[in-house]
């Protein structure tokens, strides 16, 4: 099996190596955490895919450089906005403009209520968006006088919960596209506990699950502290900017194909194709790629965890971007303060939501400015796609572009052909976060931790959100940090 410097089958190279499998920023950041602890450690990010960061894309798209994978940083959790920072980003964080969201629901465009995570937090405001039926209204008040909702230690989709305290539709047209636009799940399959474990907190706090969350929603951080963040430019340039302020080592277009420890301590990954593949030697090694990849590299050393990983169902999606002329825009879309809208399932739309990038964003606007003569460029973005919902997908791009703009039509009079789009898929995106997915891994990690220098992160453990893989990441590396040898040994 031929071997290519500087790797080598024999003893581990000095100074320390750590191999990180996939380069997406759950992998990024964990080999940027072992450097900042044991900056003598060499670390090396290998990555199947031409490119590195994952769902964190740019594209162009009618002469603007845009993100076509996730956009925004959850602000209010400090690990994201922390790493751009670290990573010399910190001049290009911004804020969005507006984040006030709409719904379309039963053919009109209404506005968003307040809620956490889909927790109506006032019966009057809600009452006047209009989202809910008088007869689903009436259900709803209910939450003030039903008996207290005990769980204790079990486990319940998010959508149980919410329909036991408010009824059907508040689950049908304010849970279900809030969770459909984060996860692409079912509000009555995602674990309460796993996904919204601040709701399930409130049980506790009051009867009413309205009043224990209005509650604490008013001990949240002050309105000034912005909920999100992005960089000017696009947050895909995170990636390259924690590998390079880092020092890593990447390697795109390097699968691994299998994992196992070596006779001499460390682990060997073989790295490849069949027809030339090539043994990596590591210290240690962290595997920060999806749940099933994960499984098949863990299948020999780590079986139980496998079995675990094996049962991660994941759903896919395709984000729609398109540009359009400003002139052609209808004005109460280009004026408007809207981010863009969200989409109830139950009203059998393949669009489940539209973000107004123009809108959200200062710096997507400012680039898009023409040469003064009307040719300024708006863009905005659909997404398409639900768990188990994936024959929308199997058509081609043409197509989906085409769904995207009768949807357009339909919901906001948008009826103009744009002057550039791109479609990015993103096929077994997006993990599913089962009822009793915390159980799923605690055992997966658990038994990862049973075998020295070796641990897992990403997206399929600790929740989907930029922030949520950093943490995840940083936990990783704490993990390989204790296996490896001391400094000079």
């Amino acid at each position: 099996m031929p071997l290519h410097p500087p790797y080598r089958s024999g003893p581990a190279p000095d100074p320390a190596h750590v191999v990180v499998v996939g380069g997406g920023i759950s992998g990024l950041a964990a080999g940027a955490a072992v450097r900042r602890e044991r900056p003598d450690v060499t670390v090396t990010v290998l990555e199947g895919s031409p490119t590195i960061g994952g769902k964190l894309a740019l594209a162009e798209v009618g002469g603007i450089t845009v993100d076509v994978g996730a956009e925004a940083m959850l602000n209010r959790r400090p690990e994201a906005v922390a790493l751009a920072e670290a990573s010399g980003l910190r001049d290009r964080i911004v804020h969005p403009r507006t984040t006030n969201a709409a719904l379309w629901s039963r053919g009109r465009m209404v506005p968003m209520p307040r809620t956490m995570m889909g927790v109506p937090l006032d019966t009057r405001l809600l009452a006047e968006s209009g989202v809910i039926s008088k007869a689903g209204l009436a259900r709803a008040a209910l939450d003030a006088v039903l008996p207290a909702t005990h769980i204790d230690d079990r486990d319940v989709s998010i959508g149980w919960l919410v329909e036991e305290r408010f009824g059907k539709e508040v689950v049908d047209r304010l849970v279900e596209p809030l969770l459909g636009g984060v996860y692409a799940g079912h509000a009555r399959e995602i674990s309460a506990r796993a996904a919204v474990p601040q709701v399930v907190a409130l049980l506790d706090r009051d009867r009413s699950l309205m009043r224990a969350a209005a509650a604490a929603t008013g001990e949240r951080p002050a309105d000034d502290v912005p909920v999100f963040a992005g960089l000017v430019g696009g947050v895909g340039q995170l990636p390259a900017a924690v590998a390079g302020a880092a020092g890593l080592v990447v390697r795109t277009g390097a699968v691994v194909r299998d994992l196992a420890r070596a006779g001499e301590g460390g682990w060997n990954l073989v790295v490849g194709s069949t027809h030339d593949p090539e043994i990596v030697h590591a210290d240690a090694v962290v595997l920060a790629t999806p749940a099933h990849a994960t499984g098949r590299l863990l299948a020999d050393v780590v079986p139980d965890a496998a079995l675990e990983l094996a049962r991660v169902e994941t759903a896919s999606m395709a984000v729609i971007t398109l540009a359009f002329r400003e002139r052609e825009v209808p004005d109460a879309l280009r004026s408007g303060d809207t981010s863009g809208f969200l989409v109830p399932p139950v009203d059998r739309h393949q669009v489940k939501a539209a973000t107004y990038s123009f809108s959200k964003w200062a710096w997507v606007r400012e680039a898009g400015r023409g040469d003064g003569e009307g040719n300024d460029v708006l863009v905005l973005r659909c997404s398409i796609g639900r768990h188990r919902e994936e024959q929308v997908l199997q058509v081609d791009d043409a197509e989906l572009v085409q769904t995207a703009l009768e949807e357009l039509a339909d919901a906001v009079g948008l009826c103009v052909r744009p002057v550039d789009s791109h479609v990015q898929r993103w096929g077994g995106g997006l993990p599913q976060y089962a009822v009793g997915h915390l159980e799923r891994v605690r055992h997966i990690r658990e038994a990862v931790a049973r075998v020295p220098g070796l641990a897992v992160c990403g997206a399929t453990y600790d929740g989907l959100g930029i922030p949520a893989c950093i943490s995840s990441a940083e936990k990783a590396a704490t993990q390989v940090l204790a296996a490896l040898p001391a400094r000079g040994e």
